[in-house]
Parts: structure tokens; sequence; C-alpha cells
């Protein structure tokens, strides 16, 4: 596969003037492998109701209803997760009660990255999609203005993006999710995005590497860029991603932004 793969060959160009970003996976290596965390500690919930399923009948199962909300504020997962256990018969606890359980369990997994970049044992491109600082420096250096929206808590998020040194490329353009959810959604951001910027949809951009923000960018008639990164070997393509993106309709699928040259061009060039 080459480095940009073109799904759509009649992207307007040079029309772009705002660009809104998803974070884990898009920019974010910090919490790879959370599906990892989320996943069993799921099925341990699941389990404990007597269900007389196995663990990989509920494995596939937490999995096809996470990875569908991937990209949605963490709490429409542990909503989800609620109604299952409701389902076989079990007690659920408050969908925030899940969420800060999977929060603690997360931690365990991500402490040591977030020490290291704290203490300068690790620099920030060790824990970013391979390119991000050169796609932000390049983007902003058009005049264009840059938004960071992210399913995550937004402490979280703020936290993590200044660890990563890449905050300065939004400036108070951070969102992310709250306890009082039904205030944010990637869906609100960009409509605020459109309205406060008078934006037409072709003069939006938007890099994802979740089904949502995909949608959401092309729902108002945005270009969509798909980061199908692969967060382990961090380089080629995760096909699962890029074919759950393509279905999203995205229009262009890169794996990082070592491919930025070409990518500016198809973007920009005329």
């Amino acid at each position: 596969m080459t480095d940009i793969e073109i799904l759509r060959h009649d992207i307007p160009k040079g029309r772009i003037r705002s660009v809104v970003f998803d974070f884990d996976g898009t920019l974010s290596l910090i919490r790879e492998g959370w599906p990892l965390v989320m996943i069993p500690m799921m099925v341990d919930f699941l389990r404990a109701t007597g269900t007389p399923e196995d663990d990989a009948t509920l494995t596939q199962h937490v999995e096809d209803f996470v990875m569908r909300n991937n990209g949605k504020q963490t709490i429409y997962q542990m909503i989800d997760l609620a109604n299952e256990v409701t389902k076989r018969g079990g007690a659920p606890l408050d969908p925030l009660a899940y969420k800060h359980e999977y929060h603690t369990r997360l931690m365990h997994r991500i402490q040591g990255r977030l020490d290291a970049l704290i203490g300068g044992q690790a620099a920030p491109d060790d824990w970013t999609v391979p390119g991000s600082h050169s796609v932000l420096q390049a983007l902003k250096d058009r005049g264009l203005t840059l938004y960071l929206a992210s399913g995550t808590d937004v402490e979280f998020v703020k936290n993590e993006a200044e660890l990563l040194g890449v905050s300065p490329y939004f400036g108070e353009h951070i969102y992310g999710a709250l306890d009082d959810y039904q205030n944010f959604s990637k869906r609100m951001i960009i409509e605020r995005i459109m309205q406060e910027n008078h934006l037409a949809g072709d003069e939006l951009l938007g890099f994802g590497d979740g089904f949502v923000e995909i949608e959401e960018v092309k729902r108002v008639g945005g270009v969509a860029v798909a980061v199908a990164s692969d967060e382990v070997n961090r380089q080629g393509i995760n096909a699962w991603k890029r074919d759950r993106l393509a279905l999203a309709g995205a229009d262009l699928v890169i794996g990082d932004y070592r491919c930025l040259d070409r990518l500016v061009a198809l973007l920009f060039e005329r």
C-alpha cells in the first residue's frame, strides 16, 4: 500500500481554514493498548452476573460495542456495559463508576509512560504518532486554526497534550469529555467550529483514527483524513482501522504523518 490511500479523487484543494484533530491514536500514543484494559474489565463485570456465556463469547461481544463507540466519550462505552449487565440479570453500577474504575486500571498501564515524559527519560516523539509535530507545524504555518477534540476526559487530554508538546498548536481550543457528558460531543465541537468561523463544509479538515470523528467531519461536508495508525509498530497501516474509517466516509487514509509533503500537496496545492 502507498503512504497515502486516496478514496476520493475530487478533494477540493486550497480551501481549508480550520482543522480538527482527534487525540488518542491520531496524535498521542500514550494510551496505546487501552482496549486491553477496557475489554477485560468489562468481561469481568459481565462474568460476575453469572451468565453462562464463556469468556471468548463475552470478549467478542464486548469488543463489538467498545469499538463501535470508539471516538465517542468513554462514558458511552460504560453506559453500554451497564445495559449489558442489566440484560444478564445483574445490578449495574452507575456508568460513571465504571468509567472511574477503567481510568484507575488504565493508569496502571500508562503511568510509567507519563513518568518518563515528566522526568525527561522519554521524549515527546517517543509517544506520538510519527510526524505529529511536523504536520501540526505545517498546518499552523499556513495560518489555519487547529482544534483538538477527544473522547478522553478533558483534564487528561490537556495534561497529556502538554507533556507531548502539542498544546501550543491548539491554544485554548482543546476539548475533551466531561462527567456531565451531555454537554460535550464531537458533533457539538464541530458544529461550533463551523458556526464560529463561518465555514463552508469544504473549509474544514479533520484527522482521526475513530469512526465518530470521520463520520462527523463528513456529515458537515468537510475533508476527512483517516489516521489508520499502527500504534504498536508505529509504522504502516492498521487494516482494521482502515476498513472502519473507509466505511465512515474517509477521503484519504494514512498510517502516520511521514507522508507530510505529499499530504500537503493533495490538500492544498491547486
